[in-house]
C-alpha cells in the first residue's frame, strides 16, 4: 500500500536527460566507442508523477516525461550543458498534483554509446493502480536503472516495489544507439481504465505491443506520438500523450 500524505505531494527530486550524438565514422563505431560530444552534455529526464489525493473512490498516479497537450501536466525534459537540480513539472489540475515520486536526473551523454532506457511499471493490488518510473532518484522501492553506457542493457533493472510489484510484461530495457541519428524522439503514451480509475504511461516498446511507445533515435524529429492501441480496457488518452524531439548534435 502506498501512503502519500498531501504535504509530501509537492516534493520533487532531480532527473536526468540524455543527449544523442550524430553519426560517427565506421571505423569508430564499435560497441565500446563513445559518441562525440553532443549539442548538450546532459539528458535531463524530468519524471513528473502526479496523484489525486482528493479522488473520492480511488488512488491514481500519472507519470509524464514530456509536455502533454494539456500543459497542466507538463515535464521539463531537455538536453543541456548542465544537469538539472530538480524536476520542472506542471502544477496539475487542482485534483492531481505532484507526488513524492517526482524526480529529475541528468545523464552524461559523453560517457557511452548507448542510452539504456529502463521503463519500470509497478502494480498495486490494494490501490488497483499502476506507477511508471524511468529514473533512479526516487523512492528506492521504485527506482529504474536508466543509464548511459558503452554496452547495451538487455535486462530491465527495477526496484522491488514493496507491497506493489513490478509488471514484467510492461517493463523493459531499451538500448538506444546515440550514434544512430541527430534526434532522440521521446514518445509518451498515456492510457486510462475507467473501471479502476487508473492511468498508466509507457515510454518504450514494452513486451506487450498493445502498450508500446515509439521512442527512437533518428535523423528526423518526430511530431506525433506513436502508441499502441491499448487492450480494450485501458485506452489511449491523446490529451496526455505526446512526443518531444531532443536534438543530439
Amino acid at each position: 500500500m502506498r501512503v502519500l500524505p498531501r504535504s509530501a505531494a509537492l516534493a520533487a527530486a532531480a532527473v536526468s536527460v540524455a543527449a544523442l550524438a550524430g553519426p560517427v565514422p565506421a571505423a569508430a563505431a564499435d560497441s565500446s566507442a563513445a559518441p562525440p560530444p553532443p549539442a548538450g552534455r546532459y539528458l535531463n529526464l524530468h519524471q513528473c508523477v502526479y496523484h489525486g489525493p482528493f479522488l473520492p473512490t480511488s488512488f491514481d498516479l500519472v507519470t509524464t516525461l514530456v509536455p502533454s497537450r494539456d500543459g497542466r501536466f507538463s515535464a521539463g525534459t531537455d538536453i543541456s550543458d548542465t544537469p538539472v537540480p530538480a524536476a520542472v513539472c506542471g502544477p496539475g489540475d487542482g485534483t492531481y498534483e505532484p507526488s513524492v515520486y517526482t524526480a529529475a536526473e541528468g545523464y552524461d551523454l559523453t560517457t557511452g554509446r548507448y542510452l539504456n532506457l529502463h521503463q519500470c511499471v509497478f502494480w498495486s493490488d490494494y490501490d488497483q493502480d499502476h506507477l511508471t518510473t524511468v529514473v533512479g532518484t526516487t523512492d528506492v522501492k521504485f527506482v529504474a536503472g536508466t543509464n548511459v553506457s558503452a554496452t547495451r542493457d538487455t535486462e530491465v533493472l527495477c526496484g522491488g516495489g514493496g507491497t506493489d510489484h513490478p509488471v514484467p510484461l510492461l517493463s523493459s530495457a531499451t538500448p538506444l544507439d546515440l550514434t544512430a541519428g541527430r534526434y532522440l524522439n521521446l514518445h509518451q503514451c498515456m492510457y486510462y481504465y475507467e473501471g479502476f480509475r487508473d492511468h498508466f504511461t509507457t515510454f518504450a516498446p514494452s513486451r506487450d505491443g498493445r502498450f508500446k511507445a515509439g521512442t527512437n533515435i533518428s535523423n528526423t524529429p518526430d511530431t506525433q506520438p506513436s502508441c499502441g492501441a491499448g487492450d480494450g480496457n485501458f485506452r489511449l488518452v491523446p490529451l496526455l500523450s505526446g512526443v518531444k524531439a531532443l536534438r543530439l548534435g
